[in-house]
C-alpha cells in the first residue's frame, strides 16, 4: 500500500510538472485597449483583467468591492492616466494597499506619459465644464499611441518578470511588425479622409483628427461632459446649414439620439464609431479597432470597398 501510495504521488507530481506553468504576471488594466495590448506582448505567461468595458464612459467608474480585490492580487496597473481615472483609480490604489502598483513603481504604468499630449488647457474653470488640466485623455484614438506605450509595456513586463523577458520580447517583436504595417495601410486607406469636416458629440477625437486630417467643426456638447440641450442642438443646426459638414460622430456607450437628431435635420450621417476594443463587432482586437473606425469613416464620407489591415 505504501509503494502503491508512493507512485502514485510521484505520478500526480509528473502530471503536474508537464502540464504548462499557470500565468504569473497579473495585468489590471484600466481600459480595453490596454488590456488588449497586454495580452498581444504578455501572451500566456499573463492573467489580464480589464476593469472596463467599451459600454462604458471610462470617466464615470464606481470604485467596487471586486476592483479592489482585483487590485489588491495585480502585478501590473496600466492606466491610461491624464486624469482620466480621476474619479475610481487613486480609490482603488488606496484602498487595495498593493505596494507593488502604486504611483513610482515598475508595476504602475501610465500611457499618457509616453505620447505627446494635446488639447492641454492654460488655464481651467468650472465654467469649462469637465477637461481635463493634464490635456485629452483618450489617446488610443491614434494607432502611433499605441505603438509608443507598447514599447514601455514590453520593458516593463521584463523587468518586472525577468524570467519571461525572451517571450515578451519576442512577442513586442512580432506585434510591432505587424503593427507598422498595419499603419502603413491605414493611411493609405485613409487618405480621402483628410480635410472631411465633422461634428462630434465629445471632444474625445483630437488624437483621430490629427492622425487622419479630419477637421472638427463642433460638438453637440456645449462644455464636455454636459449633454446637449435642444437650444444648443438647434442652435448648432442653424451653423451647419451656412458650412459643409460630412458627417456626426458619437462613441458607441454615448447615447445615440442627439447624434441622430442633429444628421437627420442636417442630412448628413451620424457615425458610431467604436472608440475602444470591443465598442463594435468589428473592433474585436486592437487590429479591428482601427479597421472598423477607418471603414465606417470612409462609408460616411462616400468612399468604400478597402481592405483591412487584417486582410492585407
Amino acid at each position: 500500500m505504501k509503494t502503491s501510495g508512493l507512485s502514485a504521488f510521484l505520478a500526480v507530481c509528473i502530471l503536474a510538472l508537464s502540464q504548462p506553468a499557470m500565468a504569473t504576471l497579473r495585468i489590471f488594466a484600466c481600459e480595453p485597449e490596454w488590456g488588449a495590448l497586454a495580452t498581444a506582448i504578455g501572451g500566456d505567461d499573463v492573467s489580464v483583467y480589464t476593469a472596463t468595458q467599451a459600454m462604458q464612459d471610462p470617466h464615470h467608474i464606481q470604485a467596487r468591492p471586486s476592483l479592489i480585490a482585483r487590485m489588491r492580487r495585480a502585478d501590473m496597473v496600466i492606466a491610461t492616466g491624464a486624469q482620466l481615472e480621476i474619479g475610481w483609480l487613486p480609490v482603488l490604489l488606496r484602498q487595495a494597499s498593493n505596494a507593488r502598483v502604486q504611483r513610482g513603481q515598475p508595476g504602475y504604468l501610465v500611457a499618457a506619459n509616453y505620447v505627446h499630449k494635446m488639447d492641454v488647457p492654460v488655464r481651467v474653470d468650472r465654467a469649462m465644464g469637465d477637461i481635463h488640466p493634464a490635456g485629452n485623455p483618450h489617446i488610443q484614438t491614434d494607432p502611433h499611441n499605441i505603438a509608443r506605450v507598447a514599447a514601455e509595456l514590453v520593458q516593463r513586463l521584463k523587468q518586472i518578470d525577468a524570467a519571461h523577458a525572451d517571450a515578451y520580447q519576442k512577442r513586442y517583436n512580432a506585434f510591432s511588425g505587424r503593427w507598422k504595417t498595419a499603419m502603413a495601410h491605414w493611411a493609405e486607406a485613409a487618405a480621402p479622409l483628410r480635410r472631411v469636416r465633422i461634428v462630434v458629440y465629445h471632444k474625445g477625437w483630437a488624437y483621430m483628427n490629427h492622425w487622419l486630417g479630419l477637421v472638427e467643426v463642433d460638438a453637440l456638447e456645449p462644455v464636455p461632459g454636459v449633454p446637449p440641450s435642444t437650444s444648443h442642438l438647434a442652435k448648432l443646426l442653424a451653423k451647419l446649414g451656412q458650412q459643409t459638414v460630412s458627417m456626426v460622430i458619437y462613441a458607441a456607450y454615448q447615447d445615440p439620439r442627439a447624434s441622430e437628431w442633429l444628421a437627420e435635420r442636417a442630412h448628413i450621417p451620424a457615425v458610431k464609431l467604436p472608440f475602444t476594443v470591443g465598442g463594435t463587432d468589428g473592433a474585436n482586437d486592437l487590429f479591428g479597432l482601427y479597421d472598423d473606425t477607418i471603414k465606417r469613416l470612409l462609408t460616411a464620407a462616400g468612399k468604400t470597398g478597402e481592405k483591412s489591415a487584417q486582410e492585407q
